[in-house]
């Protein structure tokens, strides 16, 4: 009782210090669960609409209507791309950047971030033909006004914590085949057993990150990336994980009374 009131003699804590450390363990657990859920959320619709609109373009399902130019506005940025110590060569550039407001019918449209290349003789109350997938402008008079993919906004973000996401994916497909495997009485994988297989499915999940990486600066790039290193690690852990297993069944029966016991030694 004495022990109870004055906490561990031993290692010198307080009363309820074990208690607080758990509480917030707990709770960077949940706001950690909470923000990968968000990204997660966020890079799958991103996904969803790149792919959407290049199946759109590929097969001709884009909507069009007739569209009036309603609003024009420029964004000029200008600076030096380095030079001297901080490389580059130094070049002065112009870079501009135009959003676009059109009316199709009665309702309003924007397209934001349109390069110069594709807003070029375009003026305000002129006619044009606008295709449209979901309501969103992707190209203005055949030009490409669709901003794809870039390093602004979410995009960047997105990008530099995916490989933080595709490990999350990894690890719940991982657990979740774990968790169904250990139904019934059946082998139950404790959490070293599964981080074997998740390692394996990571590794191979950055290096397809890698070949995608390469396959882009070629040229070669697709919408639906992101699937691809989640879709391959998952199947490396999953054949990783058919192993453990394999094994952690091997181990039950050499423990079984009637099993071998040579497993054991």
């Amino acid at each position: 009782m004495a022990q109870g009131r004055t906490g561990d003699v031993t290692s010198g804590t307080r009363p309820g210090a074990r208690r607080i450390r758990t509480v917030g363990a707990q709770a960077t657990r949940w706001v950690f669960r909470l923000v990968m859920a968000a990204l997660i959320l966020l890079l799958a619709v991103r996904t969803y609409a790149e792919t959407g609109v290049a199946l759109a373009r590929s097969n001709g399902s884009l909507r069009t209507a007739e569209a009036t130019v309603t609003e024009l506005r420029s964004h000029t940025e200008s600076g030096s791309d380095g030079g001297g110590q901080d490389g580059g060569s130094g070049d002065w550039f112009v870079d501009t950047e135009y959003t676009i407001e059109l009316r199709v019918g009665d309702e309003l449209k924007t397209a934001d971030g349109v390069p110069d290349d594709s807003a070029y003789e375009l003026r305000e109350g002129q006619r044009v033909e606008a295709s449209l997938w979901h309501g969103r402008v992707v190209e203005i008079d055949g030009r490409d006004v669709w901003p794809g993919r870039h390093p602004g906004g979410w995009d960047i973000t997105l990008f530099a914590l995916y490989p933080l996401t595709m490990g999350y994916l990894i690890a719940l497909a991982v657990a979740a085949a774990a968790y169904l495997a250990g139904l019934g009485g059946r082998v139950r994988l404790e959490r070293q057993d599964r981080s074997g297989p998740w390692a394996f499915g990571f590794v191979v999940g950055v290096a397809a990150i890698f070949v995608l990486i390469v396959c882009a600066a070629f040229g070669n790039s697709i919408a639906y990336w992101p699937l691809v290193p989640v879709g391959a690690g998952t199947a490396a852990a999953m054949s990783g994980l058919r192993g453990a297993l394999r094994r952690a069944r091997a181990t039950r029966v050499a423990d079984t009374p009637g099993g071998s016991t040579a497993a054991r030694v």
